[in-house]
């Protein structure tokens, strides 16, 4: 034969994670708490920057490209928001790639029909359309989300040293 007792939650001092806080979940008057700060699409502030491309590695550049447009190098940096800066990218055309990635490294697109899949060298790519071996590196770093896009819709490349967003006043950020 079991015997049912009832059990009654009492607050217990000697439990080792014991606060002192009431069971209740209410605090105590006089205490303060530090609330998190959570970015809101009002309260984001953005900024213009340049990056010059010029003899600079491309993976290094799309890094520090692809952090600015996410955000993460502001303190209110908030995940699920698109709290990222304007980045613009100059002389693209000029980009460093390490090694033999000219003629080794593939770029790839497609037409839309059956065996529609064209490849072409990173010579030949940066030949024709410069710009595009920036703008895929930097995409590839961001999420590959709606909110991604939003971030890679604030990127403008360039294959000279010239861009028309003088305007915004943009501070010039500097690659190792």
């Amino acid at each position: 034969m079991v015997r049912m007792t009832s059990c009654v939650l009492t607050h217990n001092v000697n439990h080792p994670y014991d606060l002192g806080l009431p069971l209740t979940g209410k605090r105590r008057k006089g205490t303060e708490t530090m609330r998190t700060f959570v970015a809101t699409p009002k309260t984001v502030s953005r900024k213009w920057h340049v990056i010059d491309a010029e003899g600079r590695v491309l993976g290094r550049v799309a890094t520090a490209a692809a952090k600015m447009l996410q955000g993460k190098h502001k303190p209110s940096y908030t995940p699920f928001i698109d709290t990222g800066d304007h980045v613009v990218i100059v002389n693209a055309a000029k980009v460093k790639l390490t090694g033999r990635k000219d003629d080794q490294k593939l770029y790839r697109y497609h037409s839309g029909y059956e065996g529609g899949l064209r490849e072409e060298r990173a010579k030949i790519v940066r030949q024709r359309k410069p710009e595009r071996l920036v703008e895929e590196a930097v995409r590839g770093m961001l999420p590959k989300t709606a909110l991604g896009d939003a971030m890679y819709g604030k990127l403008k490349v360039y294959a000279d040293a010239t861009h028309p967003h003088q305007a915004q006043q943009p501070t010039s950020f500097e690659v190792a």
